[in-house]
This record gives C-alpha cells, structure tokens and sequence, in this order.
C-alpha cells in the first residue's frame, strides 16, 4: 500500500528528480577529486573539484602563537596512547586552524596530515538528522510520519510482522530523539551481527531488512515517544527512509543534495576491511588488550572489531562515514544559524535541532545546552571524535585513530582536555582556510 503522504503529494516526485540530478550536472563539469574514492566504488568516475583537506597543509598551522597547543596535544595523545589525530578550528564560520598530529599509519611511517579522512562514528548521526530534516523542509517526510503499518514509510512487506503492535506508532521524530522504543539490554543489535545471523541459523552476513526484520521479531523496551533510550537502530531506519523516501541511496542522496552542492567533497560511508580504506584513510588501532570477536559475517572467524568484527558499513548513517575535521566544520557551518556561511536548513529547522530537555534529546546532536553550546561525539573501535560548537563563535572537530579502554567515556577527556588546551593560544591567526580555493584560484 502507498503511504497517505505520496497520495497527497503526487508532484513530490519531480522535486526528487530535480534536488537529485541538478548538483551532479552542476559538478560534473569539474575536474576529479584527487584520489580519494575506493576503486571498486560506482563513484570512481564522478568528476569533482579537489576537496578542501586535499588544498591544506599541517604548515599552514605552524604558528609561534600554537605552539603550546600543539605541545599540549602531543602530551595529551602520549597520555592516551594514541597513535594519530587530526584537529580543526573556527571562529565565526572561519576556518583558523587545521593540523594533523602523530602516524596516520604507524608501520608505513605516514605521519598525519589535513588530508587525512577518519571514520567519525557517531557524529554521523548529525549528517542523517540533517538530510532528514531537509527533506522535511523539501515537503517529502512530516517529523509525525510513521515508520511502520500500512501507511509507514518502511511499508516493506518483509516489516509486516512485528511482535508489538506498538511499533505501529514509531514516528521519524521518535527515531530522531531516540525515543523508538528500541533498548539495548540484550545488546545493540547492530553490534551483534554474528550472534543474529547464528541465531537465524544464516551462517553469513545479515542485510539492513534481515535485520528489521530481526528487531521488529522482538518486543519494544517503552511504548514509542514515552521515554529515551540511545538507538543506532533507530538511525539506521532513517538512513533506509531516506532511501525509500528519495528513490536512490542513503549516501548518493547526502552527497548529491548537501555535500556537494556547499562545497565537500571528500565524505564517505566507511568500508569495513584495512584493504577496503580509501587512499587518503588513517589505519585504527584498538588498545592492546582489546580481544577480537567473531566476524560480522557469522563465519566464526576472530577478527579485530574495527576491521571486520563489526559491519562498520551496516551501520549506514547511524555510524559510517568518514570524513576530516575540516570538511566536518564546513558542514557545521552550514546548520549553526549563524550569517557568515549560509545555511542549507532554515532558523525554525536548526531551532527545533537543538531543543531538548532532561528528557528528550536534541535531533542529532549529542547535546545542547541553554547558552547555545552544541556537542556530538562519536566512538567505535579505533576511533573516538568530538564535535563541539560554542557560542562564543569557537568551534572545533578533533579526531583520533585510536580507540580508548574508556570507550563511549572518552569523548569527555578530549571535551575537558580541549578546556584548558584553547587558552594556551594567546592569538589565533586572522584568516579563513575555507576560502583557500579562492586564494589559490586567485594565485594561478
């Protein structure tokens, strides 16, 4: 049955046409990004312009004035054992500062650079909140849309089934604010993979609609709306509306109607093996005593957790992409409502993100306080990353290819490190590296 929303919006599906089709002609008259896509990739061919972290260097952060930063960092990394990290800083949607520190990749000797793209866990959720939110805007999905029943926007018929009728009442904002009802007591499903396909008798991988399928078998923790409990599931299900909704694929809609379009070019969904990185992708090292489990794919095989005990690429927009500091607060800059940068959401859209209360969320971040300061972390095995926006207009990424033994906790160390760290700079530099294209077309 089609869902009540697309009856009432028949000409939704040339607006699809058009947000999806216009930025790839626009783009595809520019050169190709330089090196930055796997090759079994279907976008190995897209022409684009090279991507800003590609255009900068560590040296053009060499400055007397963060010297003690840099010091501070390299002392807070030896603390923490971490092999590489990379750091981005603006002010007032300026781009000051962008340097990598230690090995990218420790055995081959590659030390990290602005380049270098990370896998940033669960700050993707804030890429999936916002293509949700913008497609709301676009008039395709109400935030009161349910995900599923015979009008939801998951009306596959393999979601037919479902153990609580409850999940009938699961809405796009539920799933949001994590409010979808979905807990994690018996582990989080999408961390459990090996264990789901040996219960199913599989044997193999699961897809993303064997594991709904799965989820759905199970009963909800609370009634949807009517409490709070973290879901990568949940995310998950919006990256599958986002597909169902847009006609084309979760990352291929993100890419094409966000990324592009507002000048990034160098974000990806993470593949899951060493051998799968992209070129310009850092090695993730655990800590030594992180044990390896079976593989994703139900073989048995022990395998290290971030190189394919977990399904890093399943996990979709819930945990999956990839990305460098720099080209994660170009993107920042585009939803903070501030007026240098144009946003690509509207005031009453980026207000409604960043509402919440002591029991309920804010819609992608992590956390919004009342003084306008935003934080979103994200941890997986070998990596661990921070966004945080402040109002003071001071805003940074900073990211590591190495995870902690403190894990999901860690993000807090790196939030309370940055505290002190910022105030040992006396002057930051007056310029704005998001405009170095500009400068180096200026040049030629």
């Amino acid at each position: 049955m089609k869902r009540k929303s697309i009856r009432k919006k028949p000409s939704r599906y040339l607006l699809i046409i058009s947000i999806t089709l216009l930025p790839l002609i626009v783009y595809g008259f520019s050169k190709k990004l330089n090196n930055s896509q796997p090759e079994e990739s279907n976008e190995s061919e897209e022409i684009l312009p090279e991507a800003l972290n590609h255009l900068l260097t560590n040296q053009l952060s060499d400055t007397s004035t963060t010297e003690k930063l840099d010091a501070q960092i390299e002392r807070f990394m030896r603390q923490w054992e971490i092999k590489g990290a990379s750091l981005a800083i603006m002010k007032d949607e300026k781009l000051i500062y962008a340097k990598g520190y230690g090995w990218a990749n420790q055995e081959m000797e590659e030390h990290t650079e602005v380049k270098h793209i990370f896998r940033i866990a669960s700050l993707s959720k804030l890429i999936t909140a916002v293509a949700v939110m913008k497609l709301h805007e676009d008039g395709l999905i109400d935030l009161s849309d349910k995900i599923f029943g015979p009008d939801g926007l998951l009306d596959n018929p393999d979601f037919q089934e479902y153990r609580d009728k409850k999940a009938e009442n699961i809405t796009v904002e539920h799933l949001l604010r994590h409010k979808g009802g979905f807990g994690t007591r018996g582990g989080d499903p999408m961390f459990s993979l090996s264990l789901i396909s040996n219960r199913l008798g599989f044997g193999r991988a699961l897809t993303q609609d064997e594991l709904v399928s799965y989820v759905l078998s199970q009963r909800l923790r609370f009634a949807p709306g009517t409490a709070t409990s973290y879901s990568n599931f949940g995310y998950l299900l919006l990256s599958m509306v986002v597909e169902r909704v847009t006609g084309i694929g979760y990352e291929q809609y993100v890419k094409s109607n966000i990324l592009y379009p507002n000048g990034i070019y160098d974000m990806h969904l993470a593949c899951n093996l060493f051998e799968e990185r992209y070129p310009n992708e850092v090695k993730y090292y655990e800590p030594s005593n992180e044990e390896p489990i079976p593989s994703y794919d139900g073989s048995g095989i022990l395998k290290p957790r971030c190189y394919g005990g977990n399904d890093i690429r399943l996990l979709s927009g819930a945990g999956a992409w990839v990305a460098s500091p720099v080209e994660l607060l170009k993107f920042v800059s585009m939803i903070d409502g501030r007026e240098n940068v144009k946003d690509i959401l509207s005031a009453q859209s980026i207000s409604h993100m960043t509402s919440s209360s002591a029991s309920t969320l804010p819609i992608g971040w992590a956390k919004c306080t009342s003084s306008g300061s935003w934080t979103r972390t994200g941890t997986l095995s070998g990596t661990s990353a921070l966004i945080k926006y402040n109002a003071n207009g001071y805003s940074w990424v900073f990211i590591t290819n190495t995870s902690s033994w403190k894990g999901s906790r860690f993000p807090r160390n790196i939030e309370q490190f940055f505290r002190g760290a910022m105030q040992k700079v006396s002057e930051w530099p007056q310029r704005d590296l998001f405009e170095v294209r500009t400068q180096l077309s200026g040049l030629s």
